[in-house]
């Protein structure tokens, strides 16, 4: 492939090494939106490796301008499925049915299991604002203590937004990577569900007895959030767990049908790897499910139920679900950004031949692709905070590396980055200080339970993909 650059190794590798400096640093010190820090780290590493600027300016649009119209458009979607779930109540009716069918040592589990369940569509943040109150509700009118439901919870929710499409980060490195989605997504289902169980109820019974943390009162939640519109709306909950505002104006949706559409895409996106697995090239049956299963048309399909099944069945007229789904965007449009500038960064890294550096170092120092991918994302989510910029950055390095490997071990390649990127969530990390405000948290207690938490998330993970690389 030609580059846009005639530079030698030695000045890839130092260009390279300038470029991700240049995104620590501008994230880290300078307090630089990552957006911005991503384009001024690609014009260092074109700059450096010799690029013309104007070559350095269409291969950064160029890598933005795909990752857009790939993952943003399943960010979008997935966005709107989320809202729609928030908004209607769904969500809650999903928390409330399960948690109150359980009671005592099981309540742990249960945290566990609804928090990945309703995670699937949300955002981490979102879904952290959604459940925390009930989290809170729960250690309130039990003995059973807030570590003991809380990190079970955070645990769920934090597993899907870094091992499970079409959470942004596992969509940018499957875009990056050309890997399938529908196996990605079938591994990331097999390792999130130990690992929820290590980080969750096993890691949350263990740091209650030695962390005590008391159940901070209702107004001190409501200060610990910022008083964010977005957050007052879903934390003014009465008693019951329900959202004030949604009281006497809407009804609940229902248990099953909020189930069933969170579970559509996901479902068709599984059929489709099955089939491709299992049914010959041209079967009808292998056809109709490729097409269904594509990640566009899944979401899409999702997003068009979640409408009728959530906000029509929530008594919404059309133009209130017009205006939960239009609602959906400005939240994300940061993230967004952030997507398309890691994929300009991304290409500007392919173009200038700094990723077959990379690659052929590897092979030649016989290091393992899935050992790397993962190390890169820890050393990068460790200096910047953000397990976005980790995953964008660490899969770009190791493209070239994922075109030598077959289709499962690219796939694992994802996963080995999305674990790499969960690792040790510190003071630079926007979610440390989210869950330090809403549980009451010192700086002390919130390192030895949350970014202990994420570092066991990130080893099980890296683990589980390890072991799933003797088997396929």
């Amino acid at each position: 492939m030609s580059t846009i650059t005639d530079a030698g190794t030695t000045q890839l590798v130092v260009a390279a090494v300038l470029g991700i400096a240049v995104v620590v640093l501008l994230i880290a010190w300078a307090k630089f939106h990552p957006f911005l820090a991503l384009i001024l780290g690609s014009a260092a590493l074109g700059l450096a490796a010799g690029a013309v600027p104007a070559k350095i300016v269409t291969s950064f649009t160029t890598g933005l301008g795909s990752t857009v119209g790939s993952v943003g458009v399943l960010i979008a979607l997935g966005s709107m499925i989320g809202a729609l779930l928030t908004e209607s109540g769904g969500a809650d009716g999903i928390v409330q049915r399960i948690v109150d069918g359980v009671s005592g040592s099981a309540l742990p589990w249960a945290m566990a299991g609804v928090a990945a369940l309703v995670g699937l569509p949300l955002f981490f943040e979102i879904g952290v604002v959604l459940l925390v109150p009930i989290v809170l509700l729960v250690a309130r009118r039990t003995d059973i203590g807030l570590l003991r439901v809380g990190i079970p919870a955070l645990a769920g929710l934090s597993v899907l937004h870094g091992l499970v499409p079409p959470h942004p980060g596992p969509l940018v490195a499957i875009d990056s990577l050309h890997a399938d989605l529908g196996l990605t997504l079938m591994f990331g289902l097999i390792c999130a569900i130990p690992t929820v169980i290590v980080a969750g109820p096993l890691f949350g019974n263990f740091i209650a007895a030695r962390v005590p943390v008391a159940v901070p009162s209702r107004e001190a939640v409501a200060i610990g959030t910022g008083g964010s519109a977005e957050t007052k709306g879903v934390t003014d909950r009465d008693e019951d767990g329900v959202p004030d505002s949604a009281e006497g104006r809407h009804r609940n949706p229902g248990f099953w049908p909020a189930v069933l559409t969170v579970l559509l895409p996901i479902v068709l996106m599984l059929a489709r790897a099955v089939a491709e697995l299992t049914l010959a090239e041209g079967n009808d049956v292998r056809s109709v499910l490729e097409v269904l299963g594509t990640p566009v048309v899944a979401l899409l399909f999702g997003v068009l139920l979640a409408m009728w099944s959530l906000g029509h069945r929530a008594g919404f007229d059309r133009r209130e679900t017009s205006s939960v789904v239009g609602g959906s965007l400005p939240p994300i449009a940061a993230i967004l950004l952030i997507v398309a500038a890691g994929g300009g960064f991304k290409q500007v890294l392919v173009d200038t031949g700094v990723g077959n550096v990379i690659a052929d170092a590897a092979k030649d120092a016989s290091i393992n692709a899935l050992l790397l991918g993962f190390l890169v994302a820890v050393g990068i989510r460790v200096a910047t905070g953000s397990a976005t910029v980790a995953t964008i950055t660490a899969a770009g390095i190791v493209a070239p590396l994922a075109a030598t490997l077959d289709k499962p071990t690219v796939s694992l390649l994802v996963l080995a980055i999305g674990s790499g990127s969960l690792f040790f969530s510190h003071v630079n990390d926007a979610g440390f200080w989210l869950v330090k405000e809403y549980f009451g948290m010192t700086v002390g207690q919130t390192i030895k339970t949350w970014s202990v938490m994420e570092t066991i998330i990130s080893v099980v993970g890296f683990a589980c993909v390890m072991l799933l690389s003797l088997v396929v």
